[in-house]
């Protein structure tokens, strides 16, 4: 009821809209122009149990001008998966403040993910640690994880938290049941990694949040990491993931080294061996 009396007359390009005074539209004007029965439009107002389709909501939506975050808010509101976000910075892109947020957060490493958990941005020590855009590693989180060679001989707790990766992924599906971006990744990893298809059976789920990482570097040893998922309220399509060296070690320090020029010199040594 708030956003139809936000709308004008006018604006809606009602035929005596510069002659009405009356601020706002009508239920019968925002019915007509959404092309939906005046009836069921007060139904949608007053919250019953009505049946309701995201074509109906986009109409409806469109007609009281809704932004991006109040059209989510109407689907929620409707009990629908809400959409994700449009405009510049949505699909596969990444908005520049955003990928300033993870290179500040240097010399730890960050990523971005989108909602299918595929790496859209990463810092270079990232890419250093966990080898997020090295040829050959899967840009999805979750395959990585499962069939990244490199990364699971690095990881000491791997097999602990595998279980808690995908009760995690778990999670982030439930949040759009039927999403067919999910059920792709399910497949393709199912498909990549037996360990995957085992674990995903169990049914567990977890909401997301920290993961402690033990990485064995090559150059610099062992690396203690607190993993952080973080939501962007202005991206909600984007999880954030920060890793903070676990206090009490010397992880910051070897950090420090390894993303400096004489670190980086070492790392593009220890890989021409190891290839």
């Amino acid at each position: 009821m708030s956003r139809r009396a936000r709308v004008s007359p006018a604006e809606a390009g009602l035929p005596d809209g510069g002659r009405r005074r009356t601020p706002g539209l009508r239920r019968e004007e925002v019915a007509v122009l959404a092309g939906v029965g005046a009836s069921w439009y007060q139904w949608l107002e007053q919250g019953r149990n009505i049946t309701v389709s995201p074509q109906v909501l986009d109409s409806v939506a469109r007609v009281l001008r809704l932004d991006g975050a109040e059209r989510r808010h109407l689907y929620v509101l409707a009990g629908l998966n809400p959409p994700l976000p449009q405009g510049p910075d949505s699909g596969t892109g990444v908005g520049d403040g955003l990928q300033r947020l993870i290179d500040a957060w240097m010399p730890f490493p960050a990523h971005i993910m989108d909602p299918y958990w595929n790496t859209i941005a990463y810092n270079d020590a990232s890419h250093l640690v966990l080898g997020h855009g090295q040829e050959g590693v899967s840009l999805n989180c979750m395959i990585a994880f499962f069939t990244d060679r490199v990364y699971r001989a690095r990881a000491r707790n791997w097999a602990r938290n595998a279980p808690a990766v995908v009760a995690q992924f778990r999670a982030a599906c439930s949040e759009r049941p039927g999403d067919e971006g999910y059920e792709e990744v399910v497949r393709a990893a199912s498909q990549a990694s037996q360990e995957f298809a085992e674990l995903w059976a169990l049914g567990d789920v977890q909401d997301g949040g920290q993961i402690q990482k033990e990485i064995e570097h090559p150059l610099v040893g062992a690396l203690y990491f607190e993993s952080t998922q973080l939501r962007v309220p202005a991206r909600p399509d984007l999880t954030v993931v920060l890793h903070n060296p676990q206090p009490a070690t010397d992880t910051a320090a070897k950090l420090e080294w390894l993303t400096s020029p004489e670190g980086r010199r070492g790392g593009m040594y220890s890989v021409a061996l190891s290839g």
